[in-house]
């Protein structure tokens, strides 16, 4: 972007995996100065993770600086003290009580800097479970959340960490709402959100329908649809398209785009309340319909009726989107667990600034391993021989390639 809502702001990123590494994405996107503190030596371990998660690290650890510090040794403690006196933002995303053996947490480093806010990412708020680990999983299964997807006695995850994302979202908004208070008061403050209370939000609906209706909500494959279509369905050629006609208005759109005349006069159709009603055979026979066209006339003429539609996509697909092509919603980001600097476009944050819409940018790849310690540490004021001092300590990790 040509300007950073947020250029001027320094933060501290004490984390791994995705809860605390996203928190720090979007700040750093936005335009915040973000040091990701990776423990010494090996780092943070969601470098080396495998399997599906061998993306993470690459996904939102862009525009960072990274420095290596042993936070067990005394030395690597008063790095970080040394480093917390100039930030704004620390956040982290750490077990229950890990920051505070390590000396780092909010009041080991108020002491230093009473003007800094301190984002904790945990598993849940204050409370009986508040000592507990957890993961996006397990809070998805406990929120009720793997049971509404799912489809009847089979309770299944989301098919992302939508709930680490979440929390990570709701934690950056409590840290600037704690930043606008300091520019009030001058003051600091702890700040936190949690996965469990961030997947309870999810399900704020669901209860809510609970209480209105005394009827607990089935599962989400199983449940009353409140729009007559709103389905996925076979097309020819063995595409698949999803199709929502949500208004009597969009009905009559699309029983004309699709020439279904005896369907758009019939009595029992006429509103989408009807339609929902008839759904056991309706559904059935805009199936037969669809199926006589390929995917790309469908996707035709649900365009040209001004329906929502959309082709049921896989990961894959997006790489080559053309709306995400066009509008600057891909980034090309270095994939480290593919070595050799090989790039692919990885989705930008979802938002726009400005008269000009503009998104932002990438400006930094992925940092390697310690890739900033001298200059990180040079601005906190270390001198040459301290670093020095450091590194042949073992306190600092050698930058990595």
């Amino acid at each position: 972007m040509s300007t950073a809502p947020l250029a001027g702001l320094r933060v501290l990123e004490f984390s791994h995996t995705i809860m605390g590494p996203c928190a720090g994405l979007v700040l750093a996107d936005l335009g915040a100065d973000v040091v990701k503190v990776e423990p010494a030596p090996a780092g943070d371990h969601t470098r080396r993770l495998p399997g599906f998660a061998a993306g993470f690290f690459a996904t939102f650890n862009r525009n960072k600086r990274s420095i290596a510090l042993d936070l067990k040794r005394p030395e690597g403690r008063q790095a970080a003290h040394r480093l917390a006196v100039r930030a704004d933002l620390v956040l982290e995303n750490y077990g229950p009580g890990t920051m505070e053996r390590l000396g780092c947490g909010w009041e080991d480093l108020r002491a230093v800097n009473p003007r800094l806010v301190y984002l904790a990412l945990k598993g849940f708020l204050a409370g009986p479970y508040e000592h507990r680990p957890a993961l996006d999983e397990v809070v998805q299964f406990q929120s009720g959340l793997a049971y509404m997807t799912g489809p009847p006695g089979r309770p299944l995850r989301a098919g992302a960490s939508i709930i680490d994302i979440l929390g990570a979202v709701f934690g950056v908004t409590a840290a600037l709402a704690a930043l606008r208070e300091r520019d009030r008061t001058g003051e600091g403050q702890r700040v936190s959100s949690a996965l469990f209370e961030s997947a309870v939000f999810l399900m704020g609906s669901h209860m809510a329908g609970l209480a209105a209706t005394g009827e607990p909500p089935p599962p989400m494959p199983a449940r009353r649809g409140a729009w007559g279509i709103y389905d996925a369905f076979e097309t020819g050629g063995g595409g698949q398209l999803f199709v929502g006609v949500t208004s009597d208005q969009q009905w009559a759109r699309f029983t004309e785009a699709f020439g279904l005349a005896e369907l758009a006069a019939d009595p029992r159709l006429a509103t989408n309340a009807q339609r929902a009603k008839e759904r056991s055979w309706l559904i059935p026979a805009l199936a037969e319909v669809f199926r006589r066209h390929e995917q790309a006339e469908v996707a035709r003429r649900c365009e040209a009726a001004g329906i929502s539609w959309a082709p049921v996509g896989r990961p894959a697909d997006l790489f080559e989107d053309p709306h995400l092509l066009a509008g600057g919603g891909l980034l090309q980001t270095a994939i480290s667990a593919l070595g050799g600097g090989a790039m692919f476009g990885l989705p930008a944050l979802p938002l726009e600034f400005g008269e000009e819409r503009e998104r932002a940018g990438l400006s930094r790849q992925p940092p390697c391993l310690g890739e900033h310690n001298g200059e990180v540490l040079a601005e906190a004021g270390f001198t040459a021989a301290e670093i020095t001092a450091l590194v042949a300590a073992g306190v600092l990790a050698e930058a990595s390639a």
